[in-house]
């Protein structure tokens, strides 16, 4: 009986054992004996039953956690020990691939970037081309354009645009007739020539604008004067075009 019991305590302590060797696979929860074809793998430090994963469960694990990046590193849940994935070589022409597409990428910005400016700088360039047309006439802009310097061309065309621009988003005249008011009207022989009207009363509207003025003279930019001198602008301009060819052709 004595040696009975011994026998059947040593079979109750080899049950475990067995157990832990079993391999289970810490993705799926599947064993050996569910697929005794899979490839397993023991990828880090842990112990008992989660050292042991199947190869194709680890590596769908691993590309759910990079979610496309491969540079991203993949730590194991338990140890926390860092999972080095070994790609298999592949030829020259894969690797070809790959630096023209790093290089691709790295370079792209820079493409869009140079294609952006680029465009600007050509509407610019034709907007200041076509505006010279139009105030000197087209025949004349054209000869003026061909006797004149390129570089000279491609430095004084684009800031024909950003002039008229910057000229219509600046409130010019009413600095104009601040300083007028201000400073012009001090003098007496301009106060015959200039109708600057009741300085002393106004002084204080010239002053400073209050707050609600304010806002409404930032959001009315296109006042009607400054589309009336804008337009005088470009006869005054055509006038004395016209009179310097005519001095030139005399």
């Amino acid at each position: 009986m004595a040696r009975e019991d011994k026998d059947n305590m040593s079979e109750t302590t080899l049950e475990p054992t067995d157990d832990e060797n079993l391999k289970s696979c810490w993705v799926c929860f599947a064993t050996e004996h569910d697929d005794k074809l899979a490839a397993w793998v023991q990828p880090c430090k842990c112990i008992g039953t989660t050292k042991w994963v199947h190869q194709s469960c680890l590596q769908r694990w691993v590309d759910e956690k990079q979610r496309g990046n491969i540079s991203r590193k993949v730590l194991c849940p338990q140890c926390k020990v860092e999972y080095i994935v070994v790609f298999p070589s592949m030829g020259a022409f894969v690797i070809l691939l790959d630096a023209i597409e790093d290089i691709t990428r790295r370079i792209s910005p820079f493409i869009l970037g140079g294609v952006l400016l680029g465009s600007i700088y050509w509407i610019a360039i034709t907007y200041g081309a076509v505006t010279v047309m139009q105030v000197v006439g087209h025949r004349e802009g054209l000869e003026m354009m061909e006797s004149a310097d390129p570089l000279v061309l491609l430095v004084l065309l684009p800031t024909i645009p950003v002039t008229l621009i910057g000229a219509k988003m600046y409130n010019w005249e009413d600095s104009v007739l601040f300083f007028l008011r201000k400073y012009c009207a001090k003098i007496p022989a301009l106060s015959y020539v200039l109708p600057f009207g009741h300085v002393d009363e106004e002084r204080a509207i010239v002053s400073g604008p209050s707050p609600n003025n304010g806002s409404q003279n930032s959001t009315s930019h296109l006042s009607p004067t400054r589309i009336f001198c804008s337009a005088l602008l470009t006869w005054v301009i055509r006038l004395c075009q016209s009179s310097c060819m005519s001095k030139l052709h005399s």
